[in-house]
């Protein structure tokens, strides 16, 4: 089942500007370098390098003795897999050692959970509904960091505890975890709105009370070199577990970000899912490894445990990020497996998160 949605509403606006990408002007995504060059498209032949890796190769092959030939796009290592699914797009250029061939991707299927997870539970009977002062004062927000030598800084994390959380000691939650874009921290959803938000909807009884918790990503490069999100399942998701009043099951635990989090998000609910019951990807590049590897990825998760998944974008996007979001979405197509695909109007910016903060929170917690 797939829903596509076309956004109608005044998200655009004229020009691009990269929000994403920091002062630099730059978005940094999936392995790829995209910039303001780029997108103007000059004609320079120097101004992209996938221009002239083909001169380099032949130079390279007339000095080594008589190379006559060279597919440039395979030799810089654009080329997907021979088994993997070809998408509609190709990326501008890689981060590629051209004098060190690529690894051999072993996907880790494996999740911390077992293979079967048990019959979905029953979440724990809620007491008495808590009237007075403390769903008028909200929710809170916590700070802390986790030390761990897989990464070179302490992996620091913001949680935000739903209103009456205080109060209501004998009442267990479900927990979301929100992984901002590249080049901002784990004050992002924050800034967003996403507490206020949820205070909202919870006090309203729109959705139920839940556990966010946003984690902070410190290092821009794919995740073979990145080992953050290998930390936040194996090292986090138990921590919270162990110091909140969770419900930790994965039928109540969800994960989800924007840009490059959501690249994360994709990313580790494949590989986890006896971790994470439901998949949030906002403005989506996926990560290059797991385009190589989707078939594999999504065909050893058994259907009856598939996590949810949900895909939105702004139709003023880049257009390779909408490609890399829409290509998931057709994958998920093909396999009948039950997702949501919004095209809304907007832009790779924060007032388009910002603006759609209620949509995805109701998504997130509908089945909890």
């Amino acid at each position: 089942m797939c829903i596509l949605v076309q956004g109608q509403g005044d998200m655009i606006k004229k020009g691009y500007r990269p929000n994403d990408g920091g002062e630099d002007g730059k978005i940094w995504q999936y392995g790829l370098i995209i910039s303001e060059m780029t997108l103007r498209r000059q004609s320079n032949p120097f101004a992209a390098p996938a221009k002239w890796i083909p001169w380099l190769w032949i130079g390279l092959g007339l000095l080594l003795g008589g190379l006559t030939s060279c597919n440039s796009r395979n030799a810089a290592g654009v080329g997907l897999a021979a088994n993997a699914p070809t998408p509609t797009f190709m990326p501008t250029y890689q981060w590629i050692n051209l004098q060190t061939p690529l690894p051999t991707f072993t996907p880790n299927i494996t999740p911390t959970e077992t293979q079967t997870p048990n019959p979905r539970p029953s979440p724990l009977p809620s007491p008495s509904p808590v009237t007075g002062n403390c769903l008028e004062a909200g929710g809170q927000i916590t700070t802390g960091s986790l030390k761990t030598t897989l990464l070179p800084q302490s992996l620091e994390y913001r949680v935000y505890l739903p209103p009456c959380y205080q109060v209501d000691t004998e009442r267990f939650y479900p927990v979301l975890y929100l992984i901002h874009g590249q080049s901002y921290n784990d004050d992002q959803w924050d800034r967003l709105g996403a507490d206020e938000t949820a205070d909202r909807l919870i006090a309203s009884s729109v959705i139920p009370p839940f556990i966010i918790v946003m984690p902070r990503d410190r290092i821009w490069t794919p995740p073979s070199d990145d080992k953050f999100g290998g930390v936040l399942v194996e090292l986090l998701v138990p921590w919270i577990d162990a110091h909140y009043r969770t419900l930790p099951s994965r039928y109540f635990r969800a994960i989800g970000g924007l840009s490059r989090g959501a690249s994360w998000s994709v990313h580790l609910g494949l590989r986890y899912w006896g971790v994470f019951g439901a998949v949030g990807a906002h403005s989506l590049p996926l990560f290059w490894t797991d385009m190589n590897n989707m078939d594999k990825l999504l065909d050893a998760i058994p259907l009856e445990t598939m996590p949810r998944f949900y895909i939105d974008i702004g139709d003023h996007d880049l257009q390779t990020l909408i490609d890399s979001a829409s290509w998931f979405a057709s994958m998920l197509d093909q396999r009948g497996i039950p997702h949501e695909w919004h095209l809304n109007s907007g832009r790779h910016e924060e007032e388009y998160w910002q603006s759609h903060m209620e949509q995805y929170l109701r998504w997130y917690t509908e089945e909890w």
